[in-house]
């Protein structure tokens, strides 16, 4: 090869390169026009999941894309996906195979379905609390990470909940998976954990 030639592996790396900088920027774009509309909250979010969130949570830190990779790349975080699991429809006649959709997150993260909700009951409260422990280690300045889908409140509850029972690295990815798969990030197959509701 001529010097200053380039390989086709070399090229189709560098548009790699530009189409995800696009799609940050694209996401980036979209990600600001929808959260001006969205005030934060007193309270908790309790309807309406799936709606143009704020720009930030009270006592955490609002990642993008590129810190977001950063972070799980440096390794060290917890990260938590707060999506809900699917359950088997009501009325689904017993006979009838169902089998859920498979849930892919970021990688490494745990996998907490429902502790984003507005309202907790005692257990579920009392389960995301120990696992949270258990997955920190104890250690409330240990960087956690709430993410589930773009525009997705649950992560924002989760969030300020964490934040509010005294975790000092709080960080809320807002774009959640749809951002992450967007930016060409990998994700691998998630389980809920042990206990899940």
């Amino acid at each position: 090869m001529q010097r200053g030639a380039c390989s086709s592996h070399q090229v189709i790396e560098a548009k790699a390169v530009w189409l995800r900088r696009r799609a940050l920027l694209f996401l980036a774009t979209l990600t600001g026009a929808a959260a001006a509309e969205a005030p934060v909250p007193e309270g908790y979010r309790t309807e309406d999941y799936r709606a143009p969130t704020p720009l930030h949570v009270p006592g955490a830190r609002t990642l993008d894309i590129v810190a977001a990779e950063a972070l799980w790349r440096q390794g060290g975080a917890v990260w938590i996906d707060v999506l809900p699991a699917p359950h088997r429809p009501a009325g689904l006649p017993a006979t009838t195979l169902w089998r859920p959709s498979p849930r892919r997150g970021i990688p490494g993260s745990l996998w907490l379905p429902e502790v984003g909700r507005g309202r907790l009951d005692p257990a579920l409260e009392a389960w995301f609390r120990d696992n949270l422990l258990r997955a920190t280690g104890g250690d409330r300045s240990r960087p956690v990470v709430f993410y589930c889908l773009a525009e997705c409140w649950m992560s924002w509850n989760a969030a300020k909940r964490a934040a509010a029972w005294g975790w000092r690295a709080v960080y809320w990815y807002r774009d959640g998976t749809d951002g992450w798969e967007a930016a060409g990030l990998p994700t691998e197959p998630l389980r809920p954990a042990p206990g899940a509701f």
